[in-house]
């Protein structure tokens, strides 16, 4: 199926063709057509899948065809839990506005950064990216409102559950108008989605392509069993052994992330580190610097599991394992993106063999082991 037959007008079409998106994801091909038709949505696919895209450019036709009614109120409100992809997304809303022949405001709300600016940056706003804290304080000082809001998104939705946002959700959706779209796109499913969705949708229509077995194909996984003390020297002998261009390595703390990535400068390989201690204006310029070559490797802690799109990332690296299931889902999700193949690899001490082997239960797969014992490290 082409995009063309996906109801989407000329001008997006030629969006669309200007990005090179050659035919649309699965995704796409079943939510275009159900959000252009205004019908309530719960969408979970893996990362990757093109999730952005399949509600952005329906939501933007929608927009040019009806007059905006308040200015004070954005009439699309998309709720994401991080800033990084609260600034992914207006970036590609932005850019695929400009082929609309009326003009669209579209912006970004985060925290981490002065409110002022953003006061009077929603103005006047047709479709406003949100993370839940910051929307709080801009209408706690009264510069917007939400009483025209015709649709909401709620995008990684199961990240919003679990990073602690349910009390802001509960606290904006009681100022939004009873009568509205309502679309969730998840990469994960669990008993708080099931139970943020109930309520909340109407007779939505439902897409569950979760990770199928072709998908999970993309993702290439290889299982390092290593001594805690020897994951430092490892990561840098295959960082060096393998050339690899550029990893996205997972820790589970910020100090980690802080002594992993001096490490790595000290042995020759440039390395940033990305995490909530960071400023904004720190974290925005790692990750261009890494999205342009100009560092080999990016050490996050799960703050990065949601929000970085890059198209092309051949590699990530857990040097820790995290707490959950899903959040291992969506660090290695970070590469295998859309068509292209990746290779995510865990370094995995004997005491997270447990804690490993009830991820594998419940991603329902098994992941072959590789032993280290034999390779030299010294000197790396």
């Amino acid at each position: 199926m082409s995009f063309s037959a996906l109801g989407l007008s000329p001008f997006l079409l030629a969006a669309v063709a200007s990005r090179q998106f050659l035919a649309p994801f699965p995704i796409q091909t079943q939510a275009i057509p159900a959000i252009l038709a205004g019908r309530d949505l719960l969408a979970l696919a893996r990362t990757g899948s093109g999730k952005t895209a399949c509600f952005i450019l329906p939501l933007l036709q929608r927009l040019q065809e009806s007059p905006a009614s308040e200015r004070r109120s954005p009439r699309v409100l998309i709720l994401v839990p991080t800033r990084e992809l609260a600034m992914q997304i207006a970036d590609f809303a932005q850019t695929i506005s400009h082929y609309l022949p009326t003009r669209l405001k579209v912006r970004a709300v985060y925290g981490g950064v002065a409110i002022n600016p953003q006061m009077t940056a929603v103005n006047g706003v047709d479709l406003l990216i949100a993370t839940p804290g910051r929307l709080l304080d801009l209408l706690d000082k009264k510069a917007l409102q939400l009483t025209a809001v015709e649709t909401l998104v709620l995008d990684e939705a199961d990240r919003l559950l679990d990073l602690g946002f349910a009390e802001e959700l509960g606290k904006i959706l009681a100022l939004l108008p009873r009568q509205r779209q309502n679309l969730l796109f998840a990469a994960t499913a669990g008993e708080s989605l099931h139970a943020l969705a109930t309520p909340l949708l109407r007779d939505p229509q439902r897409i569950d392509l979760g990770a199928t077995s072709s998908e999970k194909g993309q993702i290439s996984q290889k299982i390092y069993s290593v001594t805690p003390e020897r994951k430092g020297p490892l990561l840098r002998y295959l960082l060096k052994k393998g050339g690899w261009p550029q990893v996205l390595v997972f820790v589970s703390t910020k100090k980690r992330a802080d002594n992993v990535a001096k490490k790595l400068t000290d042995h020759g390989i440039s390395a940033e580190a990305f995490h909530g201690d960071r400023t904004q204006g720190a974290r925005t310029k790692a990750l261009a610097d890494f999205k342009v070559g100009g560092v080999r490797v990016l050490v996050a802690t799960d703050l990065a599991s949601r929000g970085i799109d890059i198209e092309r990332l051949p590699y990530v690296v857990n040097y820790e394992l995290p707490r959950a299931a899903s959040d291992y889902t969506h660090r290695i999700g970070r590469t295998g993106r859309a068509h292209f193949a990746g290779l995510a690899i865990t370094l995995l001490a004997p005491e997270e063999f447990e804690h490993f082997q009830m991820i594998e239960k419940k991603l329902g797969q098994r992941c072959e082991r590789i032993a280290t014992d034999d390779l030299e490290l010294t000197g790396y």
